[in-house]
């Protein structure tokens, strides 16, 4: 039974990527590679993270602001990362629109730029999930659960992987309102999505409080959904005006 419930805390981290892969990605080669790169990418900017804070680990303050401290700088260096990152994919738009020219086939469309940029986010949303949900979920497959004393209500694995799955919806979608909002000069988009991630950072600290759980797990999916109307909203207005 506890191998079916490990299995079932990975699907819900991970379900709807491996569903949203296999309907869009998969069938485009280079939105493969494209998620490949940006998992392996945001991996590593966790990995170098992780040795920064090692340095201060671990915290024994009682007081919240340390940990505030970890998530503002994590997700300052992970949005200086996204800046980067559209930089360099649209240096790889530009010599690909370039060679279509000179080959006499058609630029990229709007839709291949979205799917891009939704490729890239869900690199970014897997690599949270596999640094930290299912680096996490080993015992999970013993013959007992875990619960900790702040969130008694439900598994420790559980709520990482509840965690996990909103993570990952807000860092997918993210990344298409972002790369949007690079190529339009939407100064309401750039700086809506790093505000989000930040905001989304700073609730996981409800956390710590007794049964903050209960308050938080619903805080994120809130964030979660605005994310998701925000991108669908953008989607909608792009694609009806071209």
């Amino acid at each position: 039974m506890t191998v079916a419930a490990g299995i079932g805390y990975a699907l819900i981290a991970l379900g709807p990527s491996l569903s949203l892969f296999v309907a869009v990605i998969s069938k485009k080669p280079f939105l493969i590679l494209t998620v490949l790169s940006s998992t392996l990418l945001w991996l590593i900017s966790l990995i170098v993270l992780s040795g920064i804070w090692r340095a201060f680990l671990p915290l024994k303050s009682t007081t919240w602001w340390p940990f505030a401290l970890l998530i503002i700088s994590s997700v300052g260096f992970q949005e200086g990362l996204r800046v980067l990152f559209w930089k360099v994919y649209k240096r790889l738009e530009d010599t690909l629109d370039a060679f279509a020219d000179r080959v006499g086939k058609p630029r990229l469309f709007l839709t291949d730029k979205m799917q891009i940029a939704l490729a890239g986010g869900l690199g970014h949303g897997v690599a949270h999930a596999v640094f930290f949900c299912l680096s996490l979920l080993t015992p999970a497959f013993g013959p007992a659960t875990f619960y900790v004393d702040r969130c008694p209500q439900m598994p420790f694995f559980l709520i990482s992987a509840i965690i996990a799955l909103a993570f990952v919806t807000i860092h997918t979608f993210s990344m298409v309102i972002a790369f949007n909002g690079y190529a339009e000069g939407n100064t309401t988009d750039q700086y809506f999505v790093p505000v989000v991630h930040l905001v989304a950072g700073m609730v996981t600290l409800v956390n710590f409080a007794s049964g903050g759980c209960v308050v938080g797990i619903p805080l994120l999916y809130i964030l979660a959904s605005l994310i998701l109307l925000h991108c669908g909203k953008m989607v909608w207005r792009r694609l009806t005006a071209s």
